[in-house]
Formats: structure tokens, C-alpha cells, sequence
């Protein structure tokens, strides 16, 4: 081994790899729980699953240690390349991918399918380190930030063509890397409210309230204090915050007066003449002060008002029956212990009935008699929750939360925008993946299909990660190169 292999694995960080090791091996034995049957009982047995996890573990670390030997200069210089060789990729599976439950996104070569989806993650996370790494670049310019988001969107949309929406979701984390490197933090803003008028307005479409729905008028009242808030807080304009705060609160008090007084006041007749008014005053106010932060906040409001009434649209003409069922029994608005909520309230009461302590290793009612399908991938979190309970939960989330803030801790210590970028990627995609996938364990987020890293069941998932982690770790051993400790 030459003396440059040799430094390299001096300033590994051993800490990050014993996480990786701890977590892969963990994973394995939950998943023997998971499809333990009384008949089986091999744990390393290529007959069972937790056998076949064994095996990708060593080829995982195989493949980890095939790129700790690649020389870090190799993964800047060919960023690009990768990423247009898994977005050729990507496209072809669409033709090519048998049809998997209505999903064509799995390559089948002999007896290994391979998911192409879960490698074009560091491929584009190496492709967006690579672009903020360029000389002079900066997210101050909209062409800049143009690409960056192109970037993104080109594997979202060729995995949704492939019909696999859960995996595409991932991607939309990246753009807390963009906020990271310097993206106005009103995007960021307008995501989590859009998000929230699309939950409240659905969630609450079938009640009726003033000629409208409540989930109408909720999303009403929101826009308002987003208008005043914005005015107040972005634009630094308290005048215009006051008028417009003091024209709300004043038509409130006439409708309340009126209908009181035996008048019937619409929804629609009332808010959209509210509204547009303090729009058209702030039209003005912009044109009076020149503060082009008004002129956002308008764009803001009118976005507001158009996803309100297009969020019926979307959810019943856009997303599949059973996309729309998901998100109905996340969002309690209809129960289908039967259907499609069966997994979700089968996990429910396998975590519930795991207690502080859990029922023990293999010892798991819910588990033994595979009342919750799926257990041993997306839903290996509740296997780990039956049969470890509380505590073994916790743990879980513990050893999660030290990777990625050790991965946070790394991207810190880089020297360079390419390292810093692609450590952030990694820590945003892990931070996706655990959010979402506890979450539609416990039935806070729709079920959407996202494994947990490390743990659920799968090559493609196990090698996938593995390839994001190592190319990390051999980046940062080379980081002494490119600074001082």
C-alpha cells in the first residue's frame, strides 16, 4: 500500500465508519426479527433475508473500500459525467424496467434488480458540489439559481415518469443545501406555506362554513397574517403592516356586526374584495416608496390565492387513487384500517404494544404472524419498536442523529465548496429519509415508499447509501491537502 493510501486511512473518520458498521449490522438482525418464523433459525442462512443482508453488507463494504482507493480529485473532476451518465440511466429505465406494481424503476440484471434511483443521489449531490464549486459562483444570480434547481428537478421528473413518486421526493431536500449556501430563506418560507395551505385546505374541505369551506376561510385568515406578517418583518414597512392589519381587523368587525344585524355574508364575497383592496393599497405603497419587497409580498399573496383553488385540482385529477387514500388517512379525514391504512394502524399497534421495554428479541406478536406487510423494508422500524420497545426506538433515532451530525460536523471542517456541499447533501438526504419514513411508521406522514438507511432490506437502498457515505469520508481524509487542520 503506497504511503497516500496509507494517510488516507490515518484521517479517516473511524467514528462515522463504526456508525455505519453498528447501523448496517443492527439493521440486519431487526430484519432476521422481522421474518423470523420458528422453522428459520439461521441468521447468516442465504435463504433468508437477513442472510441476503449479510452478504450486501459485505459487498457494501467492498464497494466502500473500492472508494476510499479513488483518488478524491477523481470525484470533482468527474461530477458531470456521473451525473449525465444516471440521468441517461435514469431515462432508459423508463423503457426498459419491467412493471413492478405499477412502477417501472427496477433494472433487473439476472437474478439482482437494481434501482437506479437510489445511485442518482450522489450522483447529483457530486453535481451540485461540483456547480457551487465553480469559480465565482453564487446563488445571488437567477441564472445561478436556475441551474442549481434544474439540476434538481431533472431526476425528480425522470423518476416520476418512471412512477415512483416516493423515491423523487427525496430530491426536494437538496434545497436545503441551496438555502446553505446563501438561497433567501424566503424560499424556504413559501415551501413550508404552501405545504400548510395545501394540509389545511384539504384537511378541513368537507366542512362548510360561511358559503365556504372551513379549510377555505382557514387558508384566508393564514394569507392575511402572512400579508401583514411579511409586511412587518421583509419589507420593514411597519406603515403599510398597520393600514393593512387595521383594514383587516376593521372589515372583520363589519361582518361580524352584519351578521349579527341578520345578514348573511359569503366567504368569497367577503375575503376576495378584502384582500385584493390591500393588494391594490400595497400596488400603490410599492410605487410610492419604490421598496420592492412589497411587490414580493403581492407575488406572495397572489401565488396564495392560486394554489387555494388549485389544490382540489391536484389532489383529485393529479395523484392516483391510492396516493389520495394515503394522504386521507394521514390526514385523519377518513379512516381505512382495511385498505390502505392497514399498514399504518398495524405499526401503530405493534410500536404501542412494545411498551418502555419492548416483548424481546423475537418475541414480537405483531411481527411473528406478519400482520404488518412490508416489515421487513419500509416498516422495519416498527419491528424494532415491538420487540425493543421505547428504548430501542430511541435508540434507533439516537444512533441517527450522531451520524448525521457528525456528517453536519464534517461538512463544517471542509476547506472546500465541492466538500462542503456534497457533506450537506448527504446529511439532508439522510435527514429525508429517517423524517419520512419513522413518520409513516407512526402515521404522521403518507405512506410514500421511503426505506430507512441502514436498516430496511435491500442492495440497491444498502448500496446506494453506502456510495453516498464513503465517497464522504474519502473527500474528507483528503482534506489536509486543501487547508490546515
Amino acid at each position: 500500500m503506497s504511503s497516500n493510501e496509507n494517510s488516507i486511512f490515518k484521517s479517516l473518520d473511524w467514528f462515522t465508519l463504526l456508525l455505519y458498521l453498528v447501523m448496517t449490522i443492527y439493521g440486519a438482525i431487526s430484519i432476521y426479527a422481522a421474518k423470523y418464523n420458528f422453522e428459520e433459525t439461521s441468521l447468516f442462512s442465504f435463504d433468508t433475508y437477513s442472510g441476503k443482508q449479510f452478504c450486501w453488507i459485505i459487498l457494501s463494504l467492498c464497494l466502500g473500500f473500492s472508494l476510499l482507493l479513488i483518488d478524491r480529485r477523481f470525484y470533482e473532476a468527474y461530477a458531470y459525467p456521473i451525473y449525465g451518465g444516471m440521468m441517461i440511466l435514469l431515462f432508459l429505465t423508463i423503457f426498459i424496467a419491467p412493471n413492478v406494481k405499477g412502477s417501472h424503476s427496477w433494472i433487473v440484471l439476472g437474478p439482482v434488480s437494481l434501482q437506479p434511483a437510489e445511485f442518482a443521489k450522489f450522483a447529483t449531490a457530486l453535481a451540485l458540489a461540483k456547480l457551487f464549486s465553480t469559480y465565482g459562483f453564487s446563488l445571488n444570480s437567477t441564472k445561478n439559481i436556475a441551474i442549481a434547481v434544474g439540476m434538481i428537478l431533472l431526476p425528480i421528473m425522470l423518476i416520476i415518469l418512471q412512477n415512483e413518486t416516493g423515491s423523487a421526493l427525496v430530491y426536494t431536500i437538496f434545497i436545503f443545501v441551496l438555502y446553505r449556501e446563501g438561497l433567501t430563506g424566503l424560499v424556504l418560507f413559501a415551501g413550508l406555506s404552501a405545504i400548510v395551505i395545501f394540509v389545511v385546505a384539504l384537511k378541513y374541505s368537507t366542512i362548510p362554513f360561511m358559503g365556504i369551506t372551513v379549510g377555505e376561510f382557514c387558508v384566508f385568515i393564514i394569507l392575511m397574517v402572512i400579508i401583514v406578517g411579511m409586511l412587518f418583518i421583509y419589507c420593514s414597512s411597519h406603515f403599510a403592516a398597520r393600514n393593512v392589519a387595521l383594514g383587516y381587523l376593521g372589515s372583520g368587525a363589519l361582518a361580524v356586526g352584519a351578521h349579527f344585524l341578520g345578514f348573511d355574508i359569503h366567504g368569497y364575497l367577503f375575503f376576495f374584495p378584502v384582500i385584493i383592496i390591500s393588494l391594490i393599497y400595497l400596488a400603490w405603497e410599492f410605487i410610492r416608496i419604490n421598496n420592492s419587497r412589497i411587490l414580493t409580498t403581492i407575488g406572495f399573496a397572489i401565488a396564495g390565492l392560486c394554489l387555494l383553488f388549485t389544490v382540489n385540482f391536484a389532489f383529485n385529477k393529479v395523484l392516483k387513487p391510492h396516493q389520495q387514500m394515503r394522504i386521507k388517512v394521514a390526514l385523519a379525514i377518513e379512516d381505512d384500517v382495511k385498505g390502505q391504512g392497514y399498514n399504518v394502524n398495524q405499526s401503530k399497534i405493534a410500536i404501542g404494544s412494545g411498551g418502555l421495554w419492548g416483548k424481546g428479541f423475537l418475541n414480537g406478536t405483531q411481527t411473528k404472524f406478519g400482520y404488518v406487510p412490508e416489515q421487513h423494508t419500509d416498516f422495519i422500524y416498527c419491528t424494532i419498536g415491538e420487540e425493543q420497545g421505547f428504548a430501542g426506538s430511541v435508540a434507533v433515532l439516537a444512533l441517527f442523529v450522531t451520524l448525521i451530525l457528525r456528517i453536519i460536523t464534517i461538512a463544517e471542517r471542509q476547506h472546500t465548496a465541492f466538500a462542503r456541499v456534497y457533506a450537506y447533501c448527504v446529511a439532508s438526504i439522510l435527514i429525508f429519509h429517517l423524517s419520512i419514513n419513522v413518520g409513516m411508521v407512526l402515521g404522521l406522514c403518507p405512506v410514500i415508499g421511503i426505506p430507512l438507511p441502514f436498516f430496511s432490506y435491500g442492495g440497491s437502498s444498502l448500496w446506494g447509501f453506502t456510495t453516498l457515505l464513503f465517497i464522504l469520508l474519502r473527500i474528507d481524509a483528503s482534506r489536509s491537502q486543501y487547508g490546515v487542520w
